[in-house]
């Protein structure tokens, strides 16, 4: 049984920083590519950044310069360090394993295993 766990969200002010982690289980984690989501109030679902399992990256235009997604083999973890937080980066985030990433295209499609999400609240 796959599971993801999130944990690191919580209430923030403008230009504070954040660590999220999700930690994996149930599945080989370093063979499969990972990512964030988030989804505002009343807004669709949107991959804020990806990781392959060899380390390439993608970011959302959004967050470029301010995000940072990594990932621990060793403990089969996954982070996105967020930074310079702005009030619309304001969501819950949720963790996706197993997606299928692209270098050629610079994308990443969702796999079938989602955290349980962490909300992320930025204000003054």
């Amino acid at each position: 049984q796959v599971q993801l766990v999130e944990s690191g969200g919580g209430l923030v002010q403008p230009g504070g920083s954040l660590r999220l982690s999700c930690a994996a289980s149930g599945i080989i984690f370093r063979a499969y590519a990972m990512g964030w989501y988030r989804q505002a109030p009343g807004k669709q679902r949107e991959l804020v950044a990806a990781i392959s399992s060899g380390g390439n990256t993608k970011y959302a235009d959004s967050v470029k310069d301010r995000f940072t997604i990594s990932r621990d083999n060793a403990k089969d973890t996954v982070y996105l360090q967020m930074n310079s937080l702005k009030p619309e980066d304001t969501a819950v985030y949720y963790c996706n394993a197993a997606g299928k990433y692209s270098s050629f295209r610079y994308s990443y499609e969702p796999g079938p295993y989602w955290g349980q999400g962490t909300q992320v609240t930025v204000s003054s």
